[in-house]
Formats: C-alpha cells, sequence, structure tokens
C-alpha cells in the first residue's frame, strides 16, 4: 500500500512559484513528522521542510528559509510545499517523506516511508 503520494511538480522560471503536495494514509498522517527531501543527480539527498502534524511545528533548510512554507490540511490528510521565488538551485527532484528525524531534535533522515518523487526544474 502506498502510503504517500506527491503530485505538483513542473517547469518554471527564476522567480516563479509551485506548490507541492503529498497526501498521506491516515496511519501515516497522524502526528507524524511529514515534509520534503530535494535530490539531484550525484549529490546526497537533502531535507528541505518538515512539519509536525500533531502540533503544526515546523522546520527548514536554510538554503529555503523566507521562500519556501510548509503546511497542512488535516481533512484532506496533506502536506502542501509552497515554493515562492525559485532560483535555478532548487531545481531538483522532491521527495515527501514520513518520520523526519529533525522534529524530534534530531537531524535531516528519515525513518519512515518516501513517496515516489517529483521533478521541480527552474530555469534562468
Amino acid at each position: 500500500q502506498v502510503q504517500l503520494v506527491e503530485s505538483g511538480g513542473g517547469s518554471v522560471q527564476a522567480g516563479g512559484s509551485l506548490t507541492l503536495s503529498c497526501t498521506a494514509s491516515k496511519y501515516t498522517y497522524s502526528s507524524n513528522c511529514l515534509g520534503w527531501f530535494r535530490q539531484v543527480p550525484g549529490k546526497k539527498r537533502e531535507g528541505v521542510a518538515a512539519i509536525y502534524t500533531g502540533g503544526r511545528m515546523t522546520y527548514y533548510a536554510d538554503s529555503v528559509k523566507g521562500r519556501f512554507t510548509i503546511s497542512q490540511d488535516n481533512t484532506k490528510m496533506t502536506v502542501y510545499l509552497r515554493m515562492n521565488s525559485l532560483k535555478p538551485e532548487d531545481t531538483a527532484m522532491y521527495y515527501c517523506a514520513a518520520d523526519i528525524g529533525v522534529c524530534y531534535g534530531g537531524g535531516w533522515f528519515v525513518t519512515g516511508d518516501w513517496g515516489q518523487g517529483t521533478q521541480v526544474t527552474v530555469s534562468s
């Protein structure tokens, strides 16, 4: 059973915006740390943003603070990543993830499920 389903990637020019969505199963969504990682070929997957669905606390990588906003909709069991002021260096495959350590005082590591990934491409 697929636990995380992503949507919303695409291509945009620098300075533009995109919103990613990640819909989780009820079991995965409830009182969990959900968020987004990104990866470019040849580089390590890096944490971008996370939210604790039980209390709405949010966490961001320094590279996206002030530009990206993570939010949740409990009625849809969905987490959103609103990305504004996009830069070419934001180009990557974005992955939704569950059970992220950053919400619990740990780092950007994942002990739960991963989504299938959605591509974001920002052109200059």
